[in-house]
């Protein structure tokens, strides 16, 4: 298994410590609020970093989403592929539990704060 595929794990603790401010990665800008406010918990970071790829996922699919036509389209099965994303991934943090985002997960991995 790839430093990429591996899923992390978390002091049951942390996790029921953090999975209310975790699950906030997964609304838009408020990722930044586990990334800012919870840099002890290894839950929150892993999340926020996720959610951050995400939020950043989105603004470049409303990028595309501007092109005529094939943007729209591809836009728009995109923009509800990453609403879903965000819903499990909302879901799966209240849960306790870590689900990396299939192709972008990875990401999240290259951010350092």
């Amino acid at each position: 298994m790839s430093e990429a595929q591996k899923v992390p794990t978390f002091d049951p603790k942390d996790i029921e410590d953090n999975k209310i401010i975790a699950a906030l990665s997964y609304i838009g800008i408020l990722c930044l609020i586990p990334l800012l406010a919870k840099k002890d918990s290894k839950f929150a970071q892993e999340h926020g970093k996720q959610g951050l790829v995400l939020l950043l996922a989105f603004v470049a699919n409303m990028i595309i989403s501007m092109i005529p036509i094939l943007g729209w389209l591809a836009g728009f099965v995109i923009g509800i592929a990453l609403l879903i994303f965000a819903v499990i991934g909302l879901i799966k943090t209240l849960m306790g539990e870590f689900w990396e985002i299939p192709l972008l997960g990875q990401y999240r991995n290259k951010i350092n704060l």
